[in-house]
């Protein structure tokens, strides 16, 4: 809707009716002269009241600034430098969701498959990084607090590359402030809130993806800003080259930002909204935008904002796929086809019918394609027969003879035909029988003789009536009974090409066996079996399976009568190619994203990112903690400036329908307009998250955050600079201006050094601590630190995780990992050692639980186990001898404070990359149970490990999720 119209004068006749113009934003522009042009600066001639060039907006154009400007500009990148790379090398060991991209880093180098649920630009960048530094690849990153320095890892330099990327985003901050015409006071406050957020500065700082995400949608920003001022200034700078200039630069970092993370989709719904509007604007000139014209407009934005980022983003997984060539723990996540393009996956042309007498490998369709699998180890209960699994890894252990139902005539001794050839080789020199759909057939599994076998029992682990347990029965020469006869049905509508419809195909043909005497088909699942299983996923009979999990087909074929290439017809595995491979592995990220639902000890949910409800935990060790927290001040302010626009706009609306004259004031309308856009960014990349069930946490909000600063400065500079309330204004008085944005910076900066050493992974004090500790959902531990600075000098650093460097970590919370206890015996004189063993349970907040507490929630939490080492020193006679490096002898509070170096709750990593889902089993069979498991233990397998982000098997980045 356009706005009414002025209302009428009480007196005298309505002025004349004119033809209202709107403009990018959707308000009018100045109402025409009678002379049907516009004058808005006396220098230039006036323009076209038709056009759709906005009333108040100058060329700031970033070329044009000046040198002050530039200095500025240096002075703050100067402190970002020291304030993001300030004491990098600290912690000396593995932080949080470092155990994901450091790991996949490692991944990168050895050219390894892996899977995770973000695009690669990102983590290549940190894996290019740390090879330009040396790194081999040969650390493994597993465990949070373990150490980088013994092995030699590079860390610093990976760590670098997040934080030059951080660095980066206080001049951006900067020149998008200017290109959005503000003054340089506001924009040099924009930066410094940039610099002193807490939250920024931690995450910028450590092996994430966070800081390369916040920049890229950083310069997005910045170059639809420059791109949106140079349309705005009308059809004369259309098409122009520095036109043309930030919209393919809008497009090429809209392309780096959605190949971090899957965030960068609410970065192009933000620039997609917004060249909507500006389309339909530019449909309501008539006189200087043609048809031609517009379409022209049209197919520059289609070509610069879809074509260059989808061009970018392909191109990303083209040097990914490029970079892992051999085969992974993720690769037991993709098709069989996508697993033959790696090395040593491909396999050789194999028979294409498929006969009775064939030694075959069947593969289940779904749960990341296991094979058919038996062993010599027994069910621990149900029938006590043999084994049989789904086994991610070729083995010989998964190929399988096909039999015909009755054994094939002995024409040669027999010719009455009452003698058949006996055993399960009777095939092997008969003319070769195609295995027709509704043929019946037995499995005969070579190396332990025994038959695929099914009956009226329950399965292992999945106790259901419709259910049967499925095993391997028999022995060498045993003729077979009727429980191992299934039958073929083909599935016509998953089998490639006429051929596989009818009879069984190698690859091509999609079928199930049904279990012929009840009825049951064979089926797989993600149920995994216990330890006596090796953690390979349960087989069984099922009478009401899915069809997905029902369905099975042929990969390796072979058969003696079948050798003869040049008769035999052969097929493989269709290579997939660029596209297909890059498809597929789009639709298993967006599947494994969404599967990462479960709950975990440091997630948080949208409505308490703005205001700063909790934080995550990242790490912890020697009476030192690094814990992502937001400043306060910045944050809190942030948010109080998108509320008071979203009031701003809501009276404006008001007002407007009950026909007030607002927009007519041309800063009215560049307020609305200017913060309204960087607001609108803000809900972009917040509001999606409300429609998300998986895993999310606090470092989700950043983008929004970054929207939220803009829009603060803006706020601030039309409050100091360009407002005018009646006769009141500051525009005149620029050094109010100047005063308040100093006083804000420096309150900023202050908040920001009092929660600095949880940024740092400092020393601290407790005192200190529970002094800006203000709410309780600030879940860090207190109890973590000392009492006083001096006793960091004093104490001694852990063995266990990162050692102490210099300014190092000398302390932090309790290790994220659990070790063995051992007590350390001090002798001194006077003193003899005491070992004593005590238990205690504690909450996430460290509180101490009483037996009765345990006792109430035991089955209903899961209990983390973590040992601590206290040393103190007693008399002969059983008293406690004070000693200052000990810190005993002063009661139970001051023995606490002595020993709280492992106080606190463990750090686990975030945004599992996707914990859990389809993790290799770590001990494959061979003929015997132990070979079984000396052959799963050489095979890397898949860890379930909690990111929030991402996914390894998936890694996490899961956790991260999006």
């Amino acid at each position: 809707m356009a706005p009414k119209s002025a209302p009428k004068p009480a007196n005298g006749p309505s002025p004349p009716q004119q033809k209202t113009q709107t403009q990018p934003n959707g308000t009018p522009t100045d109402p025409p002269s009678s002379t049907g042009m516009i004058q808005t600066d006396p220098s230039k001639p006036p323009r076209p009241s038709y056009d759709y060039t906005s009333a108040g907006v100058t060329d700031n154009n970033l070329l044009h600034l000046p040198s002050s400007d530039w200095e500025m500009l240096a002075a703050l990148t100067l402190v970002a430098l020291f304030v993001r790379l300030f004491r990098i090398y600290q912690p000396s060991s593995v932080v949080f969701d470092e155990v994901h991209f450091g790991g996949f880093a490692s991944k990168y180098i050895k050219g390894k498959f892996f899977m995770d649920v973000h695009p690669p630009l990102a983590k290549m960048l940190i894996t290019l990084a740390g090879w330009l530094a040396g790194f081999d690849g040969e650390f493994d990153f597993k465990d949070i607090g373990k150490d980088y320095l013994e092995p030699g890892v590079p860390y610093v330099a990976m760590r670098l590359l997040p934080a030059i990327c951080g660095v980066l985003t206080v001049p951006t901050m900067f020149m998008s402030l200017k290109a959005a015409g503000c003054k340089t006071v506001t924009a040099a406050l924009g930066a410094g809130l940039v610099i002193f957020e807490n939250g920024l500065v931690t995450q910028s700082r450590l092996i994430l993806l966070d800081s390369p995400l916040i920049i890229f949608t950083a310069l997005t920003a910045l170059s639809w800003i420059c791109f949106t001022n140079q349309h705005e200034l009308g059809p004369e700078k259309a098409f122009k080259p520095s036109w043309w200039f930030w919209l393919a630069a809008t497009g090429v970092s809209l392309g780096a930002t959605v190949s971090v993370k899957w965030v960068g989709l609410f970065t192009i719904a933000w620039v997609g909204s917004l060249t909507a509007l500006q389309l339909w604007v530019l449909l309501g000139d008539t006189k200087n935008v043609t048809i031609r014209i517009w379409f022209k407009h049209l197919f520059a934005r289609i070509f610069c904002l879809i074509v260059i980022p989808v061009t970018f983003y392909m191109a990303m997984f083209a040097i990914h796929f490029i970079c892992l060539v051999n085969p992974g723990d993720g690769d037991g996540f993709m098709s069989s086809e996508f697993q033959s393009t790696l090395n040593s996956k491909g396999m050789a042309d194999v028979p294409a019918d498929v006969a009775f007498g064939s030694r075959v490998s069947l593969r289940h369709h779904n749960t990341q394609g296991g094979y058919l699998h038996s062993h010599t180890h027994m069910y621990p209960g149900g029938s006590k027969q043999q084994q049989v699994t789904l086994y991610p890894h070729k083995d010989e252990n998964n190929v399988f003879i096909l039999e015909n139902q009755t054994q094939p005539i002995n024409w040669a001794v027999d010719p009455s035909g009452n003698t058949s050839v006996p055993g399960p080789l009777a095939w092997d020199n008969q003319d070769p029988e195609n295995i027709q759909d509704g043929s019946v057939l037995r499995l005969y599994h070579i190396t332990t003789d025994r038959r695929i076998h099914s009956h009226d029992v329950r399965p292992p682990l999945t106790e259901a009536d419709w259910q049967n347990e499925v095993s391997a029965y028999g022995y060498e020469g045993f003729e077979g009974d009727a429980n191992d006869l299934f039958r073929v049905e083909i599935v016509k509508s998953m089998s490639d090409g006429a051929a596989a419809k009818s009879r069984l195909r190698t690859i091509q043909t999609k079928f199930k066996l049904v279990h012929l005497m009840t009825g049951c088909a064979l089926f797989s699942h993600k149920v995994k079996l216990p330890d006596w299983g090796f953690e390979q996923q349960e087989v069984t009979c099922a009478k009401q399976g899915t069809l997905p999990n029902s369905v099975w087909y042929v990969e390796s074929n072979t058969h003696p009568a079948m050798q003869d290439d040049a008769l035999v017809e052969k097929v493989n595995y269709r290579n997939p190619g660029f596209f297909g491979k890059f498809w597929e592995l789009q639709r298993v990220m967006w599947t494994t994203n969404a599967g990462l639902v479960e709950s975990h000890a440091w997630d948080s949910r949208p409505p308490s990112w703005p205001v700063l409800k909790r934080g995550i935990n990242f790490w912890g060790k020697d009476h030192r903690q690094i814990y992502l927290i937001g400043n306060p001040l910045i944050w809190w302010a942030s948010s109080a400036a998108v509320g008071l626009y979203v009031l701003f706009k809501a009276l404006a609306v008001l007002r407007w329908q009950r026909g007030c004259g607002d927009y007519g004031d041309v800063t009215f309308r560049r307020f609305d307009y200017e913060i309204g856009t960087s607001v609108l960014g803000w809900a972009a990349h917040y509001f999606p998250f409300f429609l998300m069930q998986r895993q999310l946490f606090l470092h989700h909000y950043f983008p929004a955050l970054y929207f939220a600063i803009m829009a603060v400065c803006q706020i601030f500079d039309y409050a100091s600079h360009r407002v005018s309330i009646y006769n009141y204004t500051l525009k005149d008085k620029p050094a109010v201006g100047r005063v308040a944005a100093v006083v804000f910076l420096a309150l900023s900066i202050v908040v920001f050094g009092l929660y600095a050493p949880l940024a740092y992974g400092n020393t601290w004090t407790k005192g200190e601590c529970s002094r800006v500790k203000l709410f309780d959902t600030w879940d860090w531990d207190c109890n973590t630190f000392f009492d006083t600075y001096a006793e960091y000098s004093l104490a001694v650093p852990s063995a266990v995780g990162p050692a102490a460097t210099g300014q190092a970590a000398h302390a932090g919370p309790a290790a994220p990992k659990a070790e063995d206890p051992k007590m350390e015996v001090v002798h001194t004189p006077g003193g003899i050692p005491a070992t004593e063993e005590k238990i205690e349970y504690r909450d996430e907040f460290g509180e101490l639980l009483d037996e009765e507490e345990v006792r109430a929630l035991e089955g209903k939490v899961s209990f983390s186990t973590r040992y601590e080492t206290r040393t103190r020193l007693v008399d002969e006679e059983g008293r406690e001898v004070y000693n200052a490096v000990v810190g005993g002898g002063g009661g139970e509070e001051e023995q606490e404070a002595a020993g709280a170096g492992a106080a606190g709750t463990i750090a686990d990593a975030p945004e599992p990359g996707t914990e859990g889902v389809g993790k290799a089993s770590g001990r494959p069979p061979v003929v015997a149970a132990a070979g079984d498991v000396r052959k799963e233990r050489s095979v890397e397998g898949l860890e379930r490990t909690a990111e929030p982000e991402s996914g390894e098997g998936v890694p996490a980045t899961e956790r991260d999720e999006l």
